[in-house]
Formats: C-alpha cells, structure tokens, sequence
C-alpha cells in the first residue's frame, strides 16, 4: 500500500518543535495500529520561496485598475523566475534527503515544492521523533503521527513546512440542509434553478460565452466526484432556453467511482448552466490529507500547468484555528501565485455564519473559516428569497458564514468599506468576539438556498449552502471575462481591488438579516447583520449582471 499525506507543521530556524508530545485523536478515528516500516508513503516538501514581498506588490499592481500595470499578467514562467528558491534552498534541501536515501523526488515548474516517495522508516529518521500509525473512519484510511517531531535547524531555515502529520482531518459538511429544522418550512418552494437565477440576476438568454479562449474550474475534494451523465440531465431539464456545454471539457486527476457527491455535481451543474456555453475543467483529487481538503495539493497542479482556467470556484474550506499560520501564509503565496497569472480565486464563505469558538474556561469567540479569510481570494457569502414563493429580493441567508480572519490582517482595499460598516448605524457583537482589524468577508453574495441538483440521476430539490453560491458567482465572471476577451483585454485576475474601488455598482445591495453565530447568553446565535453597502454577511450584496458587466467589461 502506499500512503501519500503532507505534512504540515511550521517550521522555525534555530528552533526545534517538542518532541514525543501525545497527539490526540478525535472522536471516530479508530486505531489500526503501528504502520510497517517498510511501507510507501510521499512527503511533500515546501520549500522557502523568494521575492514574495515582490509577489505581493506585483498583485497589487496587475489587480489595481488605477495602476498602468493593470491587466499586465504574467507567465506560469515569469511567475516560476520570480519565487523560485535559492540555489543555497535547494542544494540543502536536497542533500538532506539524498543523505537519508531519499532520490526519488519530483518537483513543479515553480521548483517552490518536492514530492519525494520514501519508506516509513526513512520518513521517522526524517522526523525526529515522528512515529505513524494508521487511523480509519467512514471508510477513510490515514496515516498520522501520534508524537511531535522535529527537523535540523540547518534545513528547517530552507523549509515553511514539511506540514501537517499530526492533524486530522474533520468531517465533511452535510449542504442539503432543506429536509430539517427552519428551512422545511420553505419545502412548498419550487426551487432555484438556472432559469430563477437568470430571472433574479438579469441574465438573458443571449448571455452565454463566445470566446474561444475561455475558461472556468471548479475544484473537488472529499471524495466527491460528479457524474457526466447526471449533468447532462440536468442540462436537459433546466437548461432548454439557452445554449450550453453539457460535457466537461477536461478532469484534471482522478475521477472516483461509485455514486456522485452532491457536493460535486452541484458545484459542476451551476457553474456550468451560469457561466454557459463556456469551457469547463474540473480538479479532482480522490483523497484528503491532513486538513479537510488538499488546498495545497491543488495548487501544486497550478504550479505546474501554464495553461489553466481563468476563474476557479472552490466550496470548500476549514476553520481557521485548525490550520497552523505558515501552512495558510504559503497557500497565501500560491494564491498570490495565481492572481498575478490573471486567475480569479473564489471561495465559499461557508455555512456556519460567524462561526463559534468554546475555549475552556473562557468565553466563546467567533470562528472564521479559512480560505474564505485569505486576502488573496474573493470570498462569496449567501442569501436568500425575501418571499420564497417567487422573485423578490434577496435578504441573507442565515448560514452565510462572514467575520474576520483572527491571522490576516485587513487589506489596504477594503479598509474604507469595512471602517464605514463598523461605524455604521447597526449593532454589533459585543468586540471580544470577533478581531475588528483583520481581514472581513465575505466580498460578494448569491443566492444559497432551495437549489435543484440533479445526482445519480435523480433531481434533488432543497439543496442549500454558500457551495451554491460560489459557482454561480464564477460563472457570472467567467461572462464578464467572455465579454473582455471578445474586446481583447485581459481576465478579471483577482477582483478585489477593483470590486472594492466599484462601492457596490452592479451589485444589489443586501440589507436584511443577520446570520447565526454562538449560543450563549451574550450573542444568543446571532452574529452580524446585513446593513447599507459592504457588510461581513452578504459582502457588496449580489451580481446585477448587466451593470456588473458595464463597471467590469472595460478597462
């Protein structure tokens, strides 16, 4: 059997991390036993990139339509001369492993990252102290450490981590929210599907992609996978008026068999019959590592394609508390990789509203959720019908997760907006919940409730989440880019900058609800409030697509 996991704990120079430390294991996981020394397993190796200061302000610049360098991307391989690490990084990193025996490595493009198979054996040598065992649960199989280990200062100064062998992944989230609790009273609804969502959001029939060089991605993780035959049906019941794919055009990895995730034939159905008549890739990986899904294992594909989809929507995401800082700053890095490629990164919001956080012996605090706090991401929250028997306005939907990230400090961007919703009229939660000066989401919303998807063949009505959301979002921006390239300017890139410079032109502005957070005496489970602009519940509030396309279709 081989095992392949990454790694994942920070790594400080002169610094060794404690060893021989019990690691907990969580409710479910049931012990299997010590793994053999003789078994496979791969490392993933990160190693120390260069220029990323540079990185940051080459974002800035390419992502700023005030700036003359906006829209000047680079290439996989400007990107690659860029961050690459030093020769000094690599010739240690290498002779450290080769010491050990390790040779059979490959690296990406970017040469920022080494996958190096090796045996259990070799791996402990590697890490002090590391000693793995083989865990299971629901049919899951991995493989951690059950002590803390340690790495050489002399290498541990070229490295931001050989990560994460001592976390557990958690479960996922359940998305069909719609057969229990507040939302079956909605079940006399008739849904949403791609002709209510071109109704609300002024999509015509005549809103569908021409341009040869465009694309959009989703990504798919947890052992979710979709089904081709499951979206053609879906095409062939709710997507007759207008031209669409129902094919998509390229899987990057490993399609798994069995039945289809919900999770993933949502994701691939909407973005889709959005963004339609409009190239599509899909990015699947058929296993987890040590956090809920393989951020950092999808991004090493980027790293290693140079031609990719210009928008890529990602439902997926874990608390931040749960990933350590240096694990989340290089996926920062990667993120940072991506923008200045001209790709726009989007990311669900989540579905736990603000979030709750029980500390022993103290109070609770609001639990953002990582990606959608990274300041390198567009993050889309969710809402709802005012009225759910018709087309109305929309108000927020209650699981929208939004807050502030307790690690990233606020970006210059939105500042403004944020300062203003502080100072606003509304009432807030008390300061102790929630970092007031990091970084707010979510930037955008759709709508999040009573989706029809169709999955193993069978159209399933009543699925909800901001998983709903966030290819809707996508697929509205891969029309926008469809509209620019037809004119011969750049994508989008990362929107922020500009969104934010837009004040909620294009958008309509969500002002109503608020979305759940603690149960506790002080918040009672309410966390933040919707209000005039941006809000951390619904962002600028939710595509208008004609004006969108008139503030975003030209430079």
């Amino acid at each position: 059997m081989r095992v392949i996991f990454l790694l994942c704990v920070c790594l400080v120079h002169g610094e060794h991390l404690e060893l021989d430390q019990v690691v907990s294991v969580p409710e479910g996981w049931l012990h299997e036993g010590r793994v053999s020394p003789l078994e496979e397993v791969e490392l993933t190796f990160a190693l120390k990139q260069q220029n990323v200061d540079k990185l940051q302000e080459l974002l800035a610049l390419v992502s700023d339509p005030d700036s003359q360098h906006y829209g000047k991307f680079l290439t996989l391989e400007e990107v690659a001369s860029l961050v690459r690490p030093s020769q000094l990084t690599e010739k240690v990193v290498q002779t450290w492993l080769q010491s050990h025996g390790v040779t059979r490595c490959h690296t990406v493009l970017t040469r920022d990252f080494l996958q190096c198979s090796m045996t259990v054996q070799v791996a402990e040598t590697l890490l002090s102290g590391a000693e793995f065992h083989r865990y299971r649960r629901d049919g899951q199989t991995i493989v951690r450490s059950s002590s803390q280990y340690s790495v050489h200062d002399d290498v541990s100064q070229h490295l931001d981590f050989v990560g994460g062998v001592l976390r557990f992944p958690p479960r996922g989230k359940e998305i069909s929210k719609g057969w229990t609790g507040a939302r079956h009273l909605k079940s006399f609804h008739l849904g949403v599907t791609p002709a209510t969502l071109r109704a609300r959001y002024n999509l015509t029939a005549a809103d569908v992609g021409t341009a040869a060089n465009n694309s959009q991605a989703v990504a798919q993780f947890l052992e979710q996978f979709y089904h081709p035959a499951d979206l053609a049906e879906f095409m062939s019941l709710f997507a007759r008026e207008f031209k669409h794919l129902t094919e998509v055009e390229r899987v990057v990895g490993t399609q798994g068999g069995g039945k289809a995730g919900l999770e993933a034939s949502l994701d691939v159905e909407y973005i889709m019959s959005t963004g339609a008549n409009i190239s599509t890739w899909v990015f699947t990986n058929p296993g987890r590592h040590e956090s809920q899904e393989p951020f950092l294992q999808w991004m090493l594909l980027l790293s290693n394609m140079s031609a990719v989809p210009w928008v890529h929507t990602i439902s997926y995401g874990d608390d931040e508390d749960s990933l350590s800082t240096c694990y989340m700053n290089r996926i920062n890095n990667e993120f940072m990789k991506a923008g200045v490629r001209g790709i726009s990164m989007l990311f669900a919001s989540g579905d736990s509203g603000a979030g709750c956080r029980h500390l022993p012996k103290e109070q609770n605090v609001f639990r953002p959720s990582f990606p959608a706090s990274s300041p390198y991401v567009t993050t889309v929250g969710g809402t709802s019908f005012k009225n759910p028997f018709k087309v109305t306005y929309e108000v927020t939907d209650y699981i929208s997760g939004g807050g502030f990230s307790n690690v990233f400090a606020m970006p210059d961007y939105q500042v403004s907006a944020v300062k203003a919703f502080l100072k606003g009229k509304q009432s807030l939660p008390p300061e102790s919940y929630y970092n007031a000066s990091g970084r707010a989401y979510p930037d955008m919303a759709a709508l999040s409730d009573n989706y029809w998807v169709v999955t193993n063949l069978v159209p399933i009505p009543w699925v909800s989440g901001t998983s709903a959301s966030t290819p809707v979002v996508g697929g509205i921006l891969s029309l926008i880019n469809d509209q620019r390239f037809v004119k011969g300017l750049p994508s989008l890139g990362f929107l922020n900058p500009r969104l934010y410079k837009l004040q909620g032109t294009g958008l309509f502005d969500v002002t109503e609800g608020c979305h759940l957070s603690c149960l506790d005496d002080k918040v009672e489970g309410q966390g933040f409030c919707a209000a005039p602009a941006w809000d951390p519940v619904t962002g600028w509030g939710t595509p208008n697509y004609p004006d969108l396309l008139t503030a975003l279709g030209k430079d």
